[in-house]
């Protein structure tokens, strides 16, 4: 189901995938209104629910209905993080098309300098670096860890020249972008890693802009560390095996 109000090419359209966001979605939008307002570009939202089990659906209605340049789709079924982004760049309308983690782990303050390298700098591709604030609890340094080895792991296994594939703060020029989702097979968390990849063998020019990724302690993450570890291992093993000729 869609609700769509019709809107006029825009510079840059925010992709929000969600999954159980309810708690800190209106805040979080808050703020990324206030971010994209000091702009001077065009935007407009569009809210993905990837099948929310709490109230996010409700939250999303409450934040699209009958406001202009913002659109809401949702899902009878979960497809996973890199379908959800997938299905917004294909349904975006603006020049430059990205994504966030609405949880804001990586602050949409820096939305404006993401654009600018696309619109302004001559750009494809504008994506997160992120740099760790470690939290000191056996948690946060066992995700860093894992972070740290995962980075090392696709330099290692898959050449790749990046030093950060899977953060979930990435812009594209829509135009660009759109030819290289053909090649992208997975749905789920890898989709990061091989979108950029698969960039990269399509020539597209891509920045890695600094970012301080601040790990939030007040929820719970989507993410499963022992499954989606595993996960990732075996999507590494697929897409090194498609491409090893």
């Amino acid at each position: 189901m869609a609700l769509s109000l019709n809107v006029p090419p825009v510079d840059l359209s925010l992709i929000i995938p969600c999954y159980n966001e309810g708690p800190y979605l209106s805040d979080s939008v808050r703020q990324i209104r206030q971010t994209l307002e000091s702009c001077s570009w065009s935007y407009e939202l569009i809210f993905i629910d990837d099948r929310s089990r709490d109230g996010t659906p409700d939250v999303i209605k409450q934040l699209t209905d009958d406001q202009v340049g913002c659109e809401a789709l949702y899902h009878r079924q979960n497809v996973g993080r890199g379908g959800t982004v997938t299905e917004g760049l294909r349904h975006a309308k603006g020049e430059v098309a990205g994504f966030i983690d609405i949880d804001l782990e990586v602050h949409c303050r820096y939305i404006p300098s993401m654009v600018q390298a696309i619109l302004m700098d001559g750009y494809d591709i504008a994506t997160a670096y992120r740099i760790y604030r470690v939290k000191f609890t056996p948690g946060g340094i066992l995700r860093w860890i894992l972070s740290v080895g995962y980075r090392r792991l696709i330099r290692l296994l898959l050449g790749s020249h990046f030093n950060d594939t899977e953060a979930g703060f990435k812009f594209f020029r829509r135009e660009a972008i759109l030819p290289v989702l053909d090649r992208c097979r997975d749905k789920g968390w890898f989709w990061d890693t091989e979108v950029m990849l698969e960039s990269r063998g399509a020539g597209l020019k891509a920045i890695e802009i600094p970012a301080l990724f601040i790990r939030r302690t007040d929820k719970t993450s989507s993410l499963r560390i022992l499954p989606d570890t595993i996960a990732y291992l075996k999507a590494i093993w697929r897409y090194k095996r498609r491409h090893k000729d």
